[in-house]
């Protein structure tokens, strides 16, 4: 594979605090086709191992220590930032069988992975992947520029026998979100000034009702703030983790 190098996230920048996350906290739930290990790396970083596969998504090694964790069997990457699409990463987790899947916004940097769409449904390692568009609608920098325009980053819905889990990536309450259903699991941001408020949050997951709701990338936001605007939504669980 070729990689562009960014200094930023190279392992050698790595902190001793950002090393020091371990043992990652996991949840196991149960599937149709057997059990789903949730492990939480931190802020956008997750590892899902499922049917003897180790599918990793946003493998970022500010947010965690990579060096004992198992190969990949695939990589997932939402969108070309640095603290999501870390190369020195996903060289120390890639294989020659590696499965690498990048949003469209990411080939500069990771020029061989197989770019998926938004809307783009494919089946990887023989489960079924879909991919909804992430962007911002409001959240702008200094530039007036969107932090995420739309159609360069992707959310992923994954099903594992017969649960459908969304990690949404950088993004905000968008429509293609709020339409989605049969979602048993749902990672979604709310990180400012970049993603979603505790309100847009709320707002999308009372739009399509994950069963678990896991908070995620999250930075100095508050979750109890979140819990808040959910009180009452009784079929609807929601789970804090580290992922700060």
């Amino acid at each position: 594979m070729t990689f562009v190098t960014v200094a930023a996230v190279a392992l050698m920048g790595l902190t001793s605090a950002a090393l020091a996350r371990e043992p990652l906290e996991s949840d196991v739930l149960a599937t149709s086709a057997g059990a789903l290990r949730l492990t939480f790396v931190g802020h956008g970083s997750l590892i899902f191992q499922f049917g003897g596969k180790t599918i990793y998504v946003d493998p970022c090694s500010l947010y965690g220590n990579y060096t004992n964790q198992p190969p990949a069997d695939a990589i997932f990457v939402t969108h070309e930032h640095g603290d999501h699409l870390d190369p020195a990463t996903i060289r120390l987790l890639h294989t020659p069988q590696t499965v690498l899947v990048v949003a469209p916004g990411c080939p500069a940097q990771v020029p061989d992975g197989i770019v998926m769409s938004n809307g783009e449904t494919r089946t990887v390692l023989g489960f079924q992947v879909e991919a909804v568009p992430a962007y911002n609608l409001i959240h702008r920098g200094p530039n007036g520029q969107l932090f995420h325009p739309r159609g360069r980053g992707n959310g992923y819905i994954f099903t594992f026998g017969d649960r459908r889990v969304y990690v949404a990536g950088d993004t905000e309450n968008t429509l293609e979100m709020k339409a989605l259903t049969g979602i048993d699991v749902a990672f979604l941001p709310m990180n400012l000034p970049y993603t979603m408020t505790p309100e847009m949050v709320a707002d999308a997951a009372k739009a399509f009702r994950p069963k678990i709701l896991y908070l995620y990338h999250y930075g100095e936001s508050t979750p109890q703030d979140l819990i808040d605007l959910m009180k009452g939504e009784k079929d609807i669980e929601i789970r804090i983790r580290k992922l700060r």
